[in-house]
Parts: C-alpha cells; structure tokens; sequence
C-alpha cells in the first residue's frame, strides 16, 4: 500500500491531510479551546491590532471582554462585529500548513513557506475583521451577507492560491508525461 501511495501522489496526499486535519481538529477543539485560554488570547490580540489601525484613521473603537467565547469589536455607533473561535483564522491556518506539508516538497522550501502564508492569511483575517467593523458601522444591514459570503469566499481562495503557488512553484513532485 505505502508503494501505492508514493506512485499516486493526489491519494497520498488526500491521506495525508485528512490525518493531519484530524489531528489539528482534535488538539484545537478538544484541548485547546476546552482547556486553555490561547484561543481567547489570540482573539483578544487580532481585535487590539485591529482597535489600533482603525484608530490611527480617527475613529474610535470599542471592545467587550471575554463572554461565552465571543468577544465584539467595533467603531463607535455601530453595533460592532462578534468575533469567535471561527472567525480567528486559526482554522485556515491550519489548513494552509496542512496543505503544504501534505504535498510533496523540500523541507528548507517548506520550513520558510509555510510561516510566510500563515502571516499571510492572519494578515487577510485582520484586513476581513475590519472591514466588517466598517460595514457595520456605515450599513450594518450588508454585514451577515459580506461575513458569510464575500470574506468567506475571498479567504479561501487565498489559501488555495497559496496552495497553488507551492504546488506549481515550490513542490517537488515532478509530473510524468505519458
């Protein structure tokens, strides 16, 4: 089997990174959000990053502390944005990371690529957090459909256009021309 999967790259890595999300999943869900505060912290330090930027614009900021796992972010008179363990970008993350040590390539390659996208992605995640605080001060009524649909889509295909750039540039997986 473990010959089969070396000749069959896509199967080895659909392996590969089924096993690892698992593993990512598990520790994240059931042993850090459960029995640590990491995920608050993390979340606490996106939205001061956050506060900071929008302020250097003149705008003022508020922020809640820790309730039930959410914690709301916003421009004063608005009504802010809830940000919870979904929407910190750890999940995507880890993706990312899972994506690119999945596939075939060269550890040196990997060791530096793989923190360059994930800095990469947290920076798209800050740049989604205040954009929704913007949408929900000037039109609150576009924030759930910019949320769920516009940031969603454009994050994912970040990481799949990181995900591409390894595969087609960094990877060492050579195609067989038949």
């Amino acid at each position: 089997m473990l010959k089969h999967l070396k000749k069959n790259t896509f199967q080895g890595f659909i392996i590969k990174a089924s096993v690892l999300y698992g593993i990512c999943y598990f520790l994240y869900e059931f042993i850090i959000k459960r029995y640590t505060k990491a995920d608050q912290l993390f979340i606490r330090e996106i939205i001061n990053f956050c506060r900071w930027l929008i302020e250097q614009f003149g705008y003022k900021t508020f922020a809640s502390r820790d309730v039930n796992d959410i914690q709301v972010f916003g421009i004063d008179g608005s009504n802010g944005v809830w940000i919870g363990g979904p929407c910190n970008g750890i999940t995507l993350m880890f993706l990312f990371a899972i994506f690119v040590i999945a596939y075939p390539g060269n550890l040196k390659n990997k060791l530096w690529y793989i923190p360059l996208g994930i800095i990469i992605v947290h920076t798209i995640n800050i740049i989604r957090i205040i954009a929704l605080a913007f949408i929900a001060y000037y039109d609150y009524h576009y924030l759930d459909f910019n949320h769920t649909y516009t940031f969603t889509f454009l994050a994912y295909i970040a990481v799949f256009g990181l995900w591409m750039l390894w595969v087609n540039k960094f990877s060492t997986y050579q195609r067989i021309e038949k």
